[in-house]
């Protein structure tokens, strides 16, 4: 166990971010490098190309977090032809401790090393992190899709909550929103949380409010969308952003209450981390904390909206030590 990497990866459909852990436990990563999915045929591929980059050792410890649920040890992607499974790092690179992840399941594992410079409070103040102690923590992403985890710090004990709440169906809190899940219902045969909190959720806002206001709006991508409602340029950009805000609010309340996350609710991903000012000035804590008989325990619990470049490998990093601790203590 004297030689080796800690080697830690977050693996989406187009590009892969890998980093070595550092030796001591929750201590973070370095030498950080991105590569793209397209130009390797396989993870073990690029996985060499990483290690010859940066000159290290073949790794004996591999942690992994993908975009994708993890199912018997593999994860099948939707957006390249590559397949990760645990068997096949074992034996190539001669390891027995290999642990793939769930992206947002990795996410939640960096929660508790978050500090107060890696994160925007959203409402009620939370200093110092997590901190030590009983807790759950949640954890909710909106990008391409809408990912969300929990975490359980429980005696010695912390466990990861992995989930597809992403998918519940949406539960429309207005008028506003009960007509637009009816324009939604024109596109879908079922709307989830998803096809609303999202890149393509907001573009469906932005299609759907078009129509009950009976304007012909030309087609605009999220990232238009957000542009436009930034310059006040545009009025129904400026709804659909808000109206966004909004529904991201109430979703992230319902994860609250659902998985008991009193200690916290965090927000993660680009789509919300570029725009800290815009989600600071919306309804987000409005929809978040109008939960009817529970709205007094709602305006208890701190939302914050993680800034650290890259939460995803510093939990990865963290389950990496722990499975190098572990191999320690079963050594002779």
């Amino acid at each position: 166990m004297a030689d080796g990497c800690l080697l830690v990866g977050d693996i989406g459909g187009t590009n892969v971010r890998f980093a070595l852990a550092n030796e001591d436990v929750d201590e973070g990563y370095a030498q950080e490098l991105s590569l793209k999915c397209a130009d390797f045929e396989s993870p073990e591929e690029a996985i060499n190309a990483y290690l010859q980059e940066v000159q290290a050792p073949a790794p004996r410890v591999i942690c992994l977090a993908a975009a994708g649920p993890v199912i018997n040890g593999e994860v099948q992607f939707t957006n390249n032809s590559w397949r990760l499974i645990e068997e096949n790092l074992r034996v190539t690179f001669h390891t027995e401790h290999v642990r793939l992840l769930n992206d947002f399941e990795a996410i939640a594992y960096s929660l508790p090393l978050l500090s107060d410079a890696d994160c925007i409070n959203l409402g009620p103040v939370l200093k110092g992190g997590l901190g030590g102690g009983n807790y759950t923590a949640g954890v909710l992403g909106p990008g391409t899709g809408l990912g969300a985890a929990g975490l359980v710090s429980l005696g010695d004990a912390t466990l990861p909550l992995v989930t597809e709440a992403g998918h519940v169906g949406f539960a429309p809190e207005t008028p506003l929103q009960l007509d637009l899940l009816v324009q939604l219902r024109q596109r879908y045969d079922r709307v989830s949380d998803e096809r609303l909190v999202s890149g393509g959720g907001l573009e469906n806002i932005y299609w759907g409010l078009g129509r009950i206001q009976n304007i012909a709006a030309s087609p605009l991508s999220a990232g238009e969308i957000f542009s436009h409602c930034q310059k006040e340029s545009h009025m129904l950009a400026v709804q659909a952003v808000d109206l966004f805000y909004e529904i991201l609010g109430q979703v992230a309340g319902n994860l609250a209450l659902t998985l008991g996350a009193y200690q916290g609710i965090y927000l993660a991903g680009g789509m919300v981390k570029r725009y800290p000012e815009m989600i600071a000035g919306s309804r987000f804590r409005e929809g978040f904390e109008n939960k009817g008989r529970h709205g007094r325990i709602m305006r208890t619990i701190p939302t914050l909206l993680i800034q650290h470049k890259q939460p995803g490998l510093l939990g990865a990093g963290r389950v990496a030590s722990r499975l190098q601790e572990a191999a320690r203590e079963l050594r002779p």
